[in-house]
């Protein structure tokens, strides 16, 4: 259940976590998911650490920049989204009013990427693959299974990721706020919704599967990370959203999946 090979452009295909402390990082995330860590040298002494289950990638861990932690600047987890081409569609992205943080570039020969913020504030990655997909596994527990946009403006949300990205909106009746289902080529690939606080950042948020939310809540506090809402009961599933020891924000969801 939910192997890949491919990914439809428009698709979210991976997610990594950029973190002042990697070593305590992968201890955390590997007693949580049971994931298996993989170092990957990327010069200057520093490894890309691509995380697997199963022998199959589902995420990365990489070291926060020197100069993102003199900022100040929280661990975050970052969404990629696989694009026919990164320098298209990273143009594009400048049109409908983004910045282009990080203009394309190739990553080895895996593929070649872009940082954009999307013109209310979220940060997010578009991806074209070459030898690598991204997540060769999602759906499943200790995988990715979602990812969910927290806007200050609905609309313009809306209307510039449809133009960038061709996505389609369906409502989610069982909200108690407006809340939206991204759709990619007619299948679910996301939500999008309203800040849950005036002074919250806009930002793209991952989620995790997890078999049991009680259980998977009562492992995280155990290995040192914070529970900060729920469970929430949404119908489909049991959600909660918690942090990580470094203060890394994520998602944990048990509940139905798509194949």
């Amino acid at each position: 259940m939910g192997e890949r090979t491919s990914y439809t452009p428009g698709t979210f295909s991976w997610v990594d976590l950029n973190t002042p402390d990697q070593d305590g990082a992968k201890t955390f995330y590997q007693g949580l998911f049971g994931w298996t860590p993989d170092d990957r040298p990327v010069g200057d002494g520093v490894v890309y650490t691509m995380e697997q289950l199963r022998g199959k990638s589902v995420a990365a861990i990489s070291p926060q920049m020197e100069d993102q932690r003199k900022m100040g600047l929280p661990p975050i987890w970052n969404s990629y989204v696989t694009v026919e081409s990164a320098d298209d569609s990273a143009a594009r992205a400048g049109e409908l009013g983004a910045t282009v943080h990080a203009p394309p570039f190739d990553v080895m020969d895996v593929g070649r990427m872009a940082v954009i913020q999307d013109p209310q504030g979220a940060f997010f990655m578009i991806w074209q693959p070459k030898t690598t997909i991204g997540a060769e596994l999602v759906n499943t527990p200790g995988a990715f299974c979602w990812n969910e946009l927290y806007t200050s403006d609905l609309d313009a949300a809306k209307e510039f990721y449809s133009g960038l990205f061709g996505w389609e909106w369906q409502p989610f009746e069982n909200s108690p706020d407006p809340y939206f289902v991204i759709m990619n080529n007619g299948k679910g690939n996301g939500g999008i919704r309203g800040l849950a606080e005036p002074d919250m950042p806009p930002n793209w948020l991952v989620y995790f599967v997890v078999e049991d939310i009680e259980q998977g809540l009562s492992k995280l506090g155990e290995l040192g990370g914070q529970n900060m809402m729920g469970p929430v009961d949404i119908g489909v599933a049991k959600i909660a959203i918690v942090q990580d020891p470094q203060g890394g924000t994520f998602a944990l969801y048990a509940g139905e999946l798509q194949d």
